[in-house]
C-alpha cells in the first residue's frame, strides 16, 4: 500500500509535510517492507480509515453514498518504540497509502480539488506542530487528521468545519435561545488552524460563506443551521486585556457564548500561543499583545478557560 520512495515524497509534498522532514520519512519507509507487523497494521489501519466502497457504494444523491453518516475519529495504532523516529513516522505512512482512497472518496462527493487538497494537507501541519513542541519529527495528535480523511472535515478559506452533531451544552444554549435544533442535530463545529495567517474578520466572512454554499452542495443530505466553536479563543476574559479591535475580541463578538466550565484550562492558551508548556511562564517571550495578555493574566491570579459558543448559519 505504501509508495515507492519517490511517489511517497510526493505524496508527502501533497500531504503539506514540510520540507525538512520528507528525508527523513522516506528513508526511515525503507525499513517497512521487512517489517511484517507494521505492514499489516498499516493495511488495517488505511481499510479502517477509508474503507474502499467509501463514496462507491450503496448510493443516495448523485452518487453519493446513503450510508456514510458522522463516525469520528479513529486512533492510529502505535508501533513498539513509540518514541523513535520509525515508529514516530508511522502515522505519516499511513495517510500517504490512504491518500489515494481519500481523494476518490472527496471526488465521489463532488469535492472541489483545491477543497480536497487544503483539507488533506493539514496532516502537514500536524507534522509542523511535532516539531514546534518536540523537536523531531512526528505527526502531533495523529488521530486528528483521520477527520480529514473521513470526509468529515473541510478547510475552506482560513477555518475549518467538522460535521458533527450537537451536544447537551450547546443544546440548552440554542433551546433557551429558541432554535429549533437540539442535541443529536447535524451542527458544525467551527476550528481555528494554526500557521493560517491572522484571523481577520474579512477571512472569517470568506470562510462563513464559503460553508453555507459548500454543505447543502456537497452533503445535501444533512441540514445544518448552526456552526458551533469550543475554543480558548472564545474566552470572554481576552475582552479585558486586547484592545476593542482586535480579531479575537471581533472574531468572538460573532458568537452566542455559553457560561463558563467551571474547570480552567490554563495551559490551553500558553500552548497554542507559545507552542510549549514546557518553559516557565517568566521566560516565554513577551513580543505580541496575544503573548502579554496571556501572561499578564496568570500573574495576576487569573485562569483561563475554553469558551462555548454558537452562531447561526
Amino acid at each position: 500500500m505504501l509508495p515507492e520512495a519517490d511517489e511517497l515524497a510526493e505524496a508527502l509534498l501533497d500531504l503539506g509535510v514540510p520540507y525538512e522532514d520528507i528525508d527523513e520519512a522516506v528513508r526511515l519507509s525503507r525499513r517497512l517492507p521487512d517489517d511484517t507487523e507494521a505492514l499489516r497494521l498499516l493495511e488495517e489501519t488505511v481499510r479502517e480509515l477509508v474503507p474502499e466502497t467509501a463514496g462507491t457504494g450503496e448510493t443516495g444523491v448523485a452518487g453519493r453514498s446513503a450510508t456514510e453518516g458522522i463516525l469520528g475519529s479513529i486512533e492510529l495504532p502505535e508501533l513498539p518504540d513509540a518514541a523513535g523516529p520509525h515508529a514516530r513516522y508511522f502515522p505519516l505512512y499511513v495517510f500517504a497509502a490512504a491518500l489515494p482512497r481519500a481523494r476518490a472518496r472527496h471526488r465521489a462527493r463532488g469535492i472541489p480539488e483545491p477543497v480536497s487538497r487544503l483539507t488533506l494537507a493539514d496532516v502537514g501541519r500536524c507534522v509542523a506542530l511535532h516539531r514546534r513542541r518536540h523537536g523531531t519529527g512526528g505527526v502531533l495528535n495523529a488521530g486528528w487528521p483521520t477527520l480529514h480523511f473521513r470526509g468529515e472535515l473541510y478547510q475552506l478559506g482560513r477555518l475549518q468545519f467538522q460535521r458533527t452533531r450537537i451536544g447537551g451544552r450547546t443544546g440548552d444554549l440554542l433551546a433557551a435561545a429558541g432554535l429549533p435544533v437540539g442535541p443529536g442535530d447535524p451542527a458544525l463545529a467551527l476550528h481555528v488552524p494554526d500557521f493560517m495567517g491572522p484571523l481577520t474578520p474579512g477571512a472569517v466572512d470568506r470562510s462563513l460563506a464559503l460553508a453555507r454554499e459548500f454543505f447543502p452542495r456537497h452533503h445535501p443530505e444533512e441540514q445544518y443551521t448552526v456552526a458551533t466553536c469550543s475554543s480558548w479563543l472564545l474566552d470572554p476574559q481576552f475582552k479585558r486585556h486586547l484592545p476593542g479591535d482586535s480579531n479575537i475580541v471581533r472574531f468572538q463578538d460573532r458568537f452566542r457564548l455559553g457560561p463558563p466550565p467551571a474547570e480552567p484550562e490554563d495551559s490551553v492558551p500558553v500552548r497554542f500561543v507559545f507552542g510549549t508548556t514546557d518553559e516557565p511562564l517568566d521566560r516565554l517571550p513577551r513580543d505580541t499583545v496575544l503573548q502579554r495578555a496571556v501572561l499578564d493574566h496568570l500573574r495576576e491570579g487569573g485562569h483561563w478557560f475554553i469558551g462555548h459558543g454558537w452562531l447561526p448559519l
